[in-house]
């Protein structure tokens, strides 16, 4: 078993991606080990979560936001006011040259814990969007890797169908040489034709796959074609994995901790129609008198100041609370939004995937041998002379759609797989 962990800093718990090889099969390129190739699932898997830069982009977003926290819980900066008398306001015990102030604001109680508590809620949505965003990576990272699997298995198998067509040319020509149809090389002729532009057509979407992938990873490195087969059967119990995405899901910890966020800021603003304090010295540096005598002459004097806000508009506060309020009923629609966005997906997920084992074991314990078997019988009468060109074409183009289908129900099985896993953080991945 290998770990895949992303850790951030001054968190207490990470996100630990478990890739199960045992689970995963043997997903090896036959490339030279030597050169940098995707060698497996769990390889493409590790290289985009270290380089993909909208995942990074991610990050730092997190990064910024705890950096907000230290700056919402401390009091404002505290002022200083010097004023300086070009014109000496004269006093008994001297002309005033200098007034100094130092004040300090304070918040209404409960200010500072409010608005420390609704941008910590803040970085922690941002948290869980970064776990999101890392599951959603995965999930298009192992989505293009079994389409670029799929695809490789569909030029070689096409490749394989185009090869015997081509090896039944001499046989057919020889056939009309001694007096045979010519429309059966036609035909056979047409046919392979057509398998050429499958094949062609495949070989495209092949490459548009393999940049697909390569955006994914970050990398413009050629990915080899992997070796590959069908994954371990789960028997997942819907309500199970319902009940797993509802507790563990990161998007829908998004949305509960945007709901905190916005409770507190609603909080704050109610304490918006609270008055502001301010506490602060004055000090007034005086020069010496007119008359010297006078008691009390040069002497500075000192004192403390108490000063509240007026939060007199009423209609701005109450409109503050408005919303805060709106701002929850709005979260509140979001996670429900988003809860219900996910449960179809799940479902949806689940239903192709008993679908394409389904087909899967069709094809494989059916429908494949009985094709190979008519193939064989075809071919073999042809070169008999008791059945037509046609037949063996036949027999031919089945087989191939056969096989395809089988590999598409492989590589949809594999798909389907992870998108649950991923939505659950089910089976090989668990969420710390």
């Amino acid at each position: 078993m290998k770990y895949v962990r992303f850790c951030i800093n001054n968190k207490h718990y990470c996100l630990l991606i478990v890739l199960l090889l045992s689970q995963f099969g043997k997903l090896e390129s036959q490339a030279d080990s030597q050169h940098r190739n995707l060698v497996s699932l769990e390889a493409a898997v590790e290289e985009g979560l270290s380089n993909n830069p909208g995942l990074l982009a991610v990050r730092n977003k997190y990064n910024a936001a705890r950096e907000r926290i230290p700056q919402a819980k401390v009091l404002p900066d505290p002022k200083l006011q010097i004023t300086h008398f070009f014109e000496s306001v004269q006093t008994r015990t001297g002309p005033q040259e200098n007034l100094i102030v130092l004040s300090q604001g304070i918040p209404w109680p409960g200010t500072l814990r409010h608005r420390e508590e609704a941008v910590s809620a803040e970085a922690d949505a941002l948290w869980h969007a970064y776990q999101a965003a890392q599951l959603s990576l995965v999930r298009q990272i192992s989505e293009a890797f079994f389409e670029y699997a799929y695809l490789h298995k569909a030029v070689e198998i096409t490749e394989e169908n185009l090869l015997l067509l081509e090896e039944l040319i001499p046989i057919v020509e020889e056939k009309v040489r001694v007096g045979g149809e010519l429309s059966s090389l036609l035909r056979l002729k047409v046919e392979i034709g057509q398998a050429q532009d499958k094949s062609d057509s495949l070989t495209r979407g092949l490459a548009v796959t393999e940049i697909r992938l390569q955006q994914l990873l970050a990398s413009d490195l050629p990915i080899p074609a992997p070796l590959w087969d069908k994954p371990a059967e789960l028997n997942w119990s819907e309500e199970a994995l319902l009940e797993k995405l509802r507790a563990t899901n990161p998007e829908l910890k998004v949305s509960e901790l945007k709901i905190e966020s916005a409770q507190a800021a609603r909080e704050l603003a109610g304490l918006q129609a609270r008055p502001d304090l301010s506490l602060g010295i004055n000090y007034i540096q005086i020069g010496e008198a007119i008359s010297p005598n006078v008691n009390g002459s040069g002497v500075d004097p000192w004192g403390l100041t108490f000063s509240v806000s007026l939060p007199l508009n009423f209609k701005k506060n109450r409109a503050a609370r408005a919303e805060a309020d709106s701002r929850i009923q709005a979260n509140e629609a979001s996670r429900l939004d988003t809860l219900n966005k996910l449960n179809n997906q799940l479902g949806t997920s689940l239903i192709k995937y008993r679908d394409a084992q389904r087909r899967h074991d069709l094809y494989a314990d059916e429908l494949i041998p009985l094709g190979e078997q008519a193939w064989e019988i075809s071919q073999t009468s042809y070169e008999n002379g008791h059945t037509g060109i046609l037949d063996v074409i036949d027999s031919e183009r089945a087989l191939l759609n056969l096989r395809l289908e089988y590999w598409r129900a492989t590589a949809d099985l594999w798909q389907q797989q992870i998108v649950i896993e991923t939505l659950t953080n089910a089976e090989s991945f668990n969420t710390l």
